[in-house]
């Protein structure tokens, strides 16, 4: 155990995910808003998930990715009657901007907005949220798919977590912020750090930009099935993957690593003499070290036993990314 050497704040914390609520304050994440009459249109074609087929109230999590199918950024959508807002990255808010704005033609009619300076987004995390979104008059959500949303007192309240734990996101006015994070911790939830939620990003394999999101991988790679759709038609990107999937040409995938000691992100994944992979993250949790990786899929998967500089490493899975071909997706 290694919880002398965390913040008992964090560990309380990370004790509440699995058993409680906890609340995070995600408002460094950029929103971006897009509106005008051929906003799904154009997300369609500039991402990799199905944004045609989303009807207002509804969401989904996609992948924006560069010509050859490289990732740019993970991101969730919410598609409003009049607009659809997008939440990315902290470090991708400015690039995505100018990224999609490059992208739009003179006949579109598609605006694009940066809101995040007038917003404010919390998540909720763990079994309890469910409760806690009743008690906030969103019961409604309680069994809705992911990205599913609906408005209260202003507030987007919309199912998911940001992570593979149970939980749901709310968007509201900056100035309304202090009084729903006070409400929400009456209502129970414990406060999430931003290094608990690093660190919980990084047990749970939700990967982040510069990271495991980066010119060297692609969606497949990551292990981001869910985020991509294979009867969408043409997108940037969709060439290669459609590829990856069809020929089955993953070469190497996205897994967790528990660890026998500290190891810094970009260190080489070895067994004996031969290089298997890339360190991409990593931290300390209540119970040891703990990392995520590429490993080279001919390599082998869980239970695969490494050496991560020096601590030795063990693949495990990690609950936001699959690696499973889906059997339907043709």
């Amino acid at each position: 155990m290694l919880t002398s050497a965390i913040d008992p704040q964090d560990v309380n914390a990370m004790q509440a995910v699995r058993e409680g609520v906890v609340v995070s304050d995600r408002s460094t994440w950029g929103i971006i808003r897009i509106s005008g009459d051929d906003r799904l249109r154009f997300l369609h074609n500039q991402s990799t998930n199905d944004f045609q087929s989303l009807k207002p109230g509804q969401g989904c999590d996609t992948v924006m990715v560069t010509s050859t199918a490289r990732t740019i950024d993970l991101v969730t959508a919410y598609v409003l009657n009049d607009a659809v807002l997008l939440l990315v990255s902290p470090n991708r808010r400015q690039e995505l901007m100018k990224w999609l704005d490059r992208y739009i033609f003179p006949a579109d009619k598609v605006k694009l907005t940066d809101v995040t300076e007038e917003t404010a987004t919390l998540s909720l995390i763990g079994p309890q949220s469910h409760a806690v979104v009743e008690k906030l008059g969103a019961g409604d959500l309680i069994g809705q798919p992911d990205g599913n949303h609906i408005l209260v007192d202003g507030v987007i309240v919309a199912v998911g977590s940001g992570l593979a734990a149970p939980g749901y996101t709310l968007i509201l006015p900056h100035t309304e912020k202090q009084t729903w994070w006070e409400k929400i911790l009456e209502l129970g939830a414990v406060e999430l750090s931003d290094r608990a939620w690093e660190m919980l990003r990084i047990l749970q394999g939700r990967p982040a930009p510069d990271l495991e999101l980066t010119d060297d991988y692609n969606p497949l790679e990551v292990g981001l099935w869910q985020t991509v759709s294979f009867n969408k038609g043409c997108y940037i990107g969709q060439e290669t993957i459609a590829r990856l999937n069809t020929y089955k040409g993953v070469k190497q995938y996205l897994w967790g690593i528990r660890l026998s000691a500290a190891a810094a992100p970009g260190t080489v994944i070895t067994i004996g003499e031969e290089k298997v992979g890339k360190l991409t993250s990593y931290t300390t949790t209540p119970d040891g070290h703990f990392g995520l990786g590429y490993i080279r899929s001919k390599a082998g998967g869980v239970g695969l036993k490494v050496q991560v500089g020096e601590a030795a490493g063990e693949i495990i899975a990690i609950p936001f990314v699959s690696h499973e071909y889906p059997s339907n997706n043709l």
